[in-house]
């Protein structure tokens, strides 16, 4: 019988695809894998290599407000009965969490069930659920080397890399499809859950503002809401620019490898994505974020000399415009970023965290 690992994370891409990534590997390991998480994983997860999932209660808190804190509390407190009793009959060798509230019972019922705990931070800003957790926890993983997080933990803390999953390592096998100054250009923006709606409004009237020289060249391809579909594509109808419009593409990362130049957010799992495929990235932080997790994350690839981080507030059409255009014009440019952006990749990151996890096991 091989030995349980139970994952938890929130049911957000950024959360559950490293998880899924770590669970192919812990399966090719030999370990028997279930995933607690929680009703938003329908769209993320229906592919998730788990032998069985768990939807636990928990809520984020939103407000201050007596009646707010106490949804929360009692969310959280029935997630917790929840997980007790699943770690009770999975007895599990270790809990592994990956950010967001929904990890937060399971993890909690891990410690007071004594069994091994590791934490694994995405972003280059400690999560505030994962902040919550962390002095509880037996070991921390984290993506980047420097996180910003609560002091005391360096014993504890080890820099893993994001795990990606295997369809991105393998979309990391393509080479850079090198541009040229008259060629087709391929274009990816993808905004994810909280960015779309940001990029439906900036780019179709940014490429409006382009030399039709250069927007003759664009094959675009772009990440929309439903209900911003028919507005965008009409946009792009209208100053005849070929664009392939889905809310969701399953296949991104293989696109990601046929773009030169890709634009969005700078969520952890994107700039991830961008190091070990190795591809530029034009990266807008999600504004108004509580501990803007975000904007440091894109800081790491602009650092690294692998992209260019513009703060949305400052990006208007005529910007974006100009930068869209200044990098067509320069492939030498392009060319080197996807350089950089390769070179700051840990494609072994998956590896890394299953050995944390095994170690943490095996009470090491």
């Amino acid at each position: 019988m091989p030995k349980t690992i139970l994952l938890s994370a929130g049911g957000t891409g950024g959360h559950l695809f490293p998880a899924e990534s770590l669970a192919a590997e812990l399966i090719r390991r030999g370990y028997a894998v279930e995933l607690a998480t929680d009703e938003r994983a329908d769209k993320y997860g229906r592919r998730f290599p788990a032998r069985a999932i768990h939807i636990v209660a928990s809520a984020t808190l939103k407000g201050r407000s007596p009646l707010a804190i106490a949804r929360t509390g009692l969310a959280l407190a029935r997630g917790f009965v929840q997980s007790w009793a699943l770690i009770r009959r999975l007895k599990p060798a270790v809990v592994v969490g990956f950010g967001g509230y929904p990890t937060v019972p399971p993890l909690i019922a891990a410690v007071f069930a004594g069994v091994p705990t590791v934490l694994h931070e995405q972003n280059a800003v400690m999560g505030r659920a994962n902040a919550r957790l962390a002095r509880k926890v037996t070991r921390i993983a984290t993506s980047f080397a420097e996180v910003r997080m609560p002091a005391g933990l360096a014993a504890k803390v080890t820099t893993t890399g994001n795990p990606v999953r295997d369809m991105v390592i393998e979309a990391s096998a393509i080479a850079y499809p090198e541009p040229t100054a008259e060629g087709a250009f391929h274009l990816i923006v993808t905004g994810g859950s909280q960015g779309a709606r940001y990029f439906s409004d900036a780019v179709p009237p940014a490429i409006a503002l382009m030399d039709a020289d250069l927007r003759s060249r664009l094959r675009l391809t772009q990440q929309v809401r439903p209900e911003d579909m028919p507005r965008v594509k009409a946009a792009y109808d209208a100053i005849g620019v070929a664009a392939e419009l889905s809310s969701f593409f399953v296949d991104l990362p293989a696109r990601i490898a046929a773009s030169h130049l890709v634009i969005g957010r700078a969520g952890a799992s994107t700039v991830t994505e961008l190091c070990i495929i190795g591809r530029p990235g034009l990266l807008v932080p999600l504004p108004g974020a509580l501990d803007q997790d975000q904007a440091a994350n894109a800081r790491v690839l602009e650092a690294a000399g692998g992209g260019w981080s513009h703060p949305q507030k400052e990006l208007t059409p005529e910007v974006l415009a100009a930068e869209i255009a200044r990098l067509m014009r320069a492939p030498g440019v392009l060319i080197a970023a996807a350089a950089a952006a390769r070179a700051a990749g840990r494609p072994d990151a998956v590896a890394r965290l299953a050995d944390v996890v095994e170690r943490a096991a095996m009470g090491r």
